[in-house]
């Protein structure tokens, strides 16, 4: 049988770009070459799709240079639409080649323009199948405002929050600190529509407020002010059903803080000191089955597509879900494959699952 040809699509236009390569880098090194036709396929920081070279050595995640896709000349053409499929590219000196005819996309996309739906609805409308979330999902989690409406309505607690615009912070400053005040202290300033902690502050007292929100600001135009919850960060890995299949959760795994505020961008990816991710955590049976199928109800809450990373808090008081991150980090120190590998499946057989769980839909 011929290998079906996989896209891996990296890189992106967010501020997330460089832990896209580095993610891209992790797949490429470990997707089971003797299943798959491997496509690498990068987008620069300026949104040029790039044909890259198959050196997965070259997206390491290097804490001193963070990868990224540059511009090497060549442009991807995409199929034309209709039944078409084949893939092309224009190297530098104007010559076209055919690379194949592309089964699936794999896009490992963090943030905006990737992550957000945008991508898939591209993908949805040539009628090229791709692995992870649709669009309805993917939006609905890059907006954290609309994700927790969405969660609360269907009975996932969630952090209490005020949802801030650029527009509103400039008009009536005192009245967004006055609801921020009523959410208690400390508290968490974040952007609506970012990842990877950035632009992520933790105020504790009304002085750093304003700093915050300038911080947040940069990365959106829209922020939510939310209360800490007191308790142990868990993180659970959740896959959709194959076939007929039920919705699948791992083993949770947990974020241990030792002398760092919160999990942010340097503890995740710059080897910062810490923060532990630690797979499988120490939880009782009860609470295990507990972050699983609220894990489960949160992903189908949201429509959930292919794969998910559901964050919660586990409170004196119960579980809270923090928020899905329908892309999260792939890269092998990241929680999503940690989870997985903990529970008993590969770094490989996992790329595998995603892969033919778009493939098994289209079908």
């Amino acid at each position: 049988m011929e290998q079906p040809a996989v896209v891996v699509l990296f890189g992106g236009r967010s501020s997330e770009h460089s832990i896209s390569s580095a993610t891209a880098g992790g797949v490429l090194r470990a997707i089971n070459r003797d299943r798959y036709r491997v496509i690498p396929v990068g987008i620069t920081r300026d949104g040029v799709f790039v044909l890259e070279d198959d050196a997965p050595g070259k997206f390491a995640l290097d804490a001193t240079k963070l990868p990224e896709v540059v511009d090497n000349g060549t442009r991807i053409m995409w199929p034309e639409g209709g039944s078409d499929r084949t893939l092309r590219v224009r190297r530098a000196d104007g010559r076209v080649e055919e690379l194949g005819s592309v089964d699936v996309v794999l896009p490992i996309l963090h943030g905006l323009h990737g992550e957000d739906g945008t991508v898939q609805g591209f993908f949805d409308t040539l009628a090229i199948p791709y692995a992870g979330g649709g669009v309805l999902d993917s939006a609905l989690c890059m907006d954290k405002h609309f994700m927790k409406i969405v969660l609360q309505a269907s009975g996932v607690r969630v952090s209490p929050w005020v949802t801030v615009t650029r527009a509103r912070w400039a008009a009536d400053p005192e009245g967004v600190r006055a609801d921020a005040s009523s959410l208690g202290e400390p508290v968490f300033v974040k952007p609506a529509r970012a990842g990877s902690s950035v632009g992520v502050s933790k105020v504790h007292d009304p002085s750093e407020l304003d700093a915050a929100l300038e911080a947040a600001f940069a990365e959106d135009d829209k922020v939510l002010i939310e209360s800490a919850i007191i308790g142990r960060e868990i993180e659970v890995a959740v896959l959709e059903g194959r076939g007929d299949g039920a919705t699948r959760a791992s083993l949770p795994g947990e974020i241990v803080l030792t002398t760092r505020e919160f999990y942010d961008f340097e503890g995740k990816y710059l080897g910062g000191d810490g923060a532990e991710v630690v797979c499988p955590a120490d939880l009782a049976d009860d609470d295990v089955r507990a972050i699983q199928e609220l894990g489960i109800q949160a992903f189908e809450a949201v429509g959930g597509r292919g794969l998910a990373r559901v964050d919660f808090f586990l409170a004196e008081d119960g579980l809270y879900v923090n928020e899905l991150n329908t892309m999260p980090g792939f890269t092998p120190i990241s929680m999503f494959p940690k989870c997985w590998l903990a529970s008993g499946m590969t770094y490989p057989e996992l790329i595998s699952e995603l892969v033919d769980t778009a493939l098994e839909r289209a079908a």
